[in-house]
């Protein structure tokens, strides 16, 4: 599925480069990261961290990437990658991708409609990776083999490689987890209603309770009135690095 057109969007950004030296030196990171933010449109969200993963295009276990499609879960987002090759060069991949709940954008193609012809455009450019890929390694190859013909000292390390790499469809569909989740989206929503309301001055967690109950703003659970531990519920959810006692 492609990324939602609806104003006031919230993206988590993924970046990939292939070598260890590229991550270390930037090289190719940052004409990503220029790429997502010419992206975002006034109102848009960047949530963050971004997830930056050194890591080939054909490996399918990436904990980067992991790691950002459970965020976009948790938090309603939209996945935003700089290009379709830097998210896969295998169609099977980024299929399973489309199809795993996460609305995925790409800065390269910010015409592509949602739905069927939406997949069919995405299915014809990872098929065009694929080919870049395959092109890639036959000239690699062939180049090693040339050099290893001269007697040059071929391998090296290329950086780290976890162990054990996490699982992508770890996990189950649990009905508490599907209540949690809910719960994670709905703090993230409010989440902007509550910034708005201590730039008004509220402070304390009865005072934003207050602010919110006056506005008229239903509590996650759809009630009408809102308690200090139903703020510090939906700050520990969705702003978990903010502070959450009393304001002095």
């Amino acid at each position: 599925m492609v990324g939602k057109t609806d104003e006031g969007r919230a993206f988590v950004a993924y970046l990939r480069v292939s070598t260890d030296r590229q991550g270390k030196s930037g090289l190719g990171l940052e004409a990503q990261q220029a790429a997502i933010d010419a992206f975002l449109r006034p109102g848009d969200r960047l949530l963050a961290p971004p997830f930056v993963e050194v890591e080939s295009g054909k490996k399918a276990n990436r904990p980067q990437l992991v790691a950002a499609l459970d965020r976009c879960r948790r938090t309603g987002a939209t996945l935003l990658v700089a290009k379709v090759d830097r998210l896969a060069r295998n169609l099977p991949f980024l299929r399973s991708l489309l199809d795993g709940g996460v609305d995925v954008a790409f800065c390269d193609l910010p015409h592509v409609p949602p739905g069927a012809v939406g997949r069919f455009m995405l299915s014809q450019m990872a098929l065009i990776a694929e080919l870049e890929r395959d092109v890639i390694a036959e000239r690699t190859k062939a180049a090693l083999a040339a050099a290893k013909a001269r007697g040059a000292k071929l391998g090296g390390d290329r950086g780290y490689r976890p162990p054990s790499p996490p699982d992508a469809r770890a996990g189950g569909a649990a009905s508490g987890a599907a209540r949690a989740l809910a719960a994670d989206h709905a703090a993230f929503r409010l989440l902007p209603t509550i910034e708005e309301v201590r730039a008004g001055g509220a402070r304390s967690l009865h005072q934003i309770a207050a602010a919110l109950t006056a506005r008229g703003i239903p509590t996650p659970a759809g009630g009408a009135a809102w308690t200090a531990t139903a703020v510090r519920r939906v700050l520990g959810r969705a702003a978990p690095e903010a502070p959450h006692g009393e304001a002095a």
